[in-house]
């Protein structure tokens, strides 16, 4: 009686790791194509993401989705799904390029830009301040004022007044 049970118990529990094995391939599935479908924009002209995109009567969300449930289904990786779909509309199709060869350049130009201009702007600064002490009119005199300024001060109260 004993034996039974526990035969009985070993049966149970392996159908319970079944079921559980089954499940979480479906559920990796679904998050694979939720992922995969909101790297790519739909090619309609909307700008939109493919799995979000809410044109009515759009005609060609409704394909994508179909042709990205095949490519998951023919077992791909995401990379090899990406690149079909890459292939067949165009590499704008990709809501954010691939990381590997040329693409790299889409990942890395937006931070080296930024640092130039960073790196750029206090160069100038620096420039411009070691230009401004040095001026030679702000050396001669107190206050920086040189001797021509009052001169130049008075003929211009002259033209001014009425």
């Amino acid at each position: 009686m004993l034996e039974l049970m526990t035969l009985r118990r070993w049966c149970q529990g392996a159908a319970v790791c079944l079921l559980f094995l089954v499940v979480l391939g479906a559920a990796d599935a679904n998050t694979r194509f939720g992922r995969l479908g909101h790297e790519m924009v739909c090619v309609c002209g909307c700008g939109q993401i493919l799995l979000e995109c809410n044109h009515v009567g759009c005609p060609d969300s409704d394909r994508m989705i179909g042709e990205l449930r095949q490519q998951i289904a023919s077992g791909g990786g995401d990379t090899a799904v990406l690149n079909w779909f890459s292939a067949k509309y165009g590499p704008t199709v990709l809501a954010a390029p691939i990381r590997g060869g040329f693409d790299n350049a889409a990942w890395i130009a937006p931070f080296a830009v930024f640092l130039l201009a960073t790196v750029g702007t206090g160069f100038l600064i620096t420039l411009w301040r070691k230009r401004t002490s040095t001026h030679p009119a702000a050396a001669g005199l107190p206050g920086g004022a040189s001797g021509g300024d009052d001169a130049l001060r008075a003929r211009i109260r002259r033209e001014t007044e009425y």
